[in-house]
């Protein structure tokens, strides 16, 4: 008998499920010693990559994204990085293993390209857009079910992209790594999902950079645009698993704590619950998430959408939605912990003393067309680095 049909991203979204995305890769993968923060980027993970994919998956992902992130020729080689994997190379084996987990239950591959070191450094749009076309014959060789223009900073880049994708004739989703004020250049939220709605992407939204009542919004106002001009569009959101609420314009990256001092700003499963709902009661149905992401974050995407999607995950079953499990615990003050109201209402303590609410970000106020941002091949020396730690004393 011959394998079922599986119905495509627009299938799926045209009438009316919910589609839930997967989580972070870059990060996890750093933090388990496979990934250098930094470059980001590095090369095929094979056993590492299937595992993490298995577990988003039998958490509830209905998406398996590739692992190309960064992953051009221009950001392989950026900075003195010296790899023996070509970007082709490295697509083309992220999207092996994608496929080879997302045949294991109902779910999609998609594949990804993102920012460029050579839009940053003003290169031409034809310059810019041959570095995505060049990505794209490997997704189009392996056949992904969509494709997804993600982490775009400015519009004007994004719509490149999105411009080239959609040659491929298959679905095209976009995301900007924004938040409520809108882009680097200040394109409000409402005018990019336009523009990129107008370039031919059939889902838009955001992804990375603010946490996800800040995305949720943000997407809101994308939606408002967007329906206001009379265009037709899908909605998707995959934001930070970080509280991010003293960002500024750039999102996490100026959080002083960034890369490596994250953690005390981790949302609780409890929180993705309720993202889960504010995403689902706006109106988006892609709903999945970025950096900081862990597959028990995406079950508890699953397990609040789990009337819509017209069940739980398999991995709901151990642990028990909303901390049922604990009737079992041995202590009868956990016990009284097995009900939603107790974790709904719980605010937890970070357990540092007197540690500070919120930081104050590094807006350095840089962005496309500045010196500091030019990318070069070399690696970054001693001399380059010393104003910019001068500065960040300073400031």
């Amino acid at each position: 008998m011959a394998p079922a049909k599986v119905r495509g991203i627009l299938e799926r979204l045209d009438a009316g499920e919910v589609v839930i995305g997967d989580g972070g890769f870059v990060f996890a993968l750093e933090k388990r010693g496979y990934v250098k923060a930094g470059p980001w980027t590095q090369r095929p993970l094979p056993s590492t990559l299937r595992q993490l994919h298995r577990e988003f998956l039998r958490a509830g992902a209905n998406v398996m994204q590739t692992f190309t992130f960064y992953a051009s020729d221009d950001k392989l080689e950026n900075r003195g990085s010296k790899l023996s994997f070509t970007g082709a190379q490295i697509n083309a084996a992220a999207c092996d293993l994608a496929r080879e987990v997302a045949s294991e239950g109902d779910a999609l591959v998609a594949g990804g390209v993102s920012q460029t070191p050579s839009y940053l450094s003003c290169k031409s749009e034809s310059d810019v857009k041959a570095i995505f076309k060049k990505q794209l014959d490997v997704f189009v060789d392996k056949n992904v079910d969509f494709l997804i223009a993600e982490y775009f900073e400015h519009v004007e880049e994004a719509v490149w992209a999105v411009e080239v994708l959609k040659e491929t004739k298959k679905p095209v989703a976009a995301t900007l790594c924004i938040g409520p004020k809108g882009d680097m250049h200040g394109v409000s939220p409402g005018d990019c999902a336009v523009r990129l709605v107008k370039a031919g992407a059939q889902i838009v939204g955001v992804n990375c950079h603010f946490d996800p009542l800040t995305c949720v919004e943000t997407v809101k106002m994308m939606k408002a645009a967007v329906e206001k001009a009379g265009l037709k569009a899908h909605y998707m959101v995959q934001p930070l698993a970080f509280h991010t609420p003293d960002c500024n314009c750039q999102g996490f990256i100026d959080l002083p704590e960034f890369p490596f001092g994250l953690e005390p700003r981790i949302l609780t499963r409890w929180d993705m619950h309720k993202y889960a709902r504010e995403a689902y009661n706006v109106g988006i149905r892609y709903i999945g998430g970025c950096c900081g992401f862990e597959p028990y974050h995406i079950r508890a995407v699953a397990e609040e959408l789990a009337a819509e999607k017209g069940g739980l995950p398999a991995a709901s079953e151990k642990h028990g939605t909303w901390g049922a499990g604990l009737e079992m615990h041995t202590k009868p003050w956990v016990r009284a912990r097995a009900r939603r109201d107790y974790w709904e209402n719980m605010k937890p303590a970070s357990g540092r003393p007197l540690c500070p609410a919120m930081s104050t970000p590094d807006g350095w106020g840089v962005t496309k067309g500045d010196a500091d941002l030019i990318q070069q091949k070399e690696a970054t020396t001693q001399d380059q680095l010393k104003p910019l730690f001068d500065r960040t004393k300073s400031n």
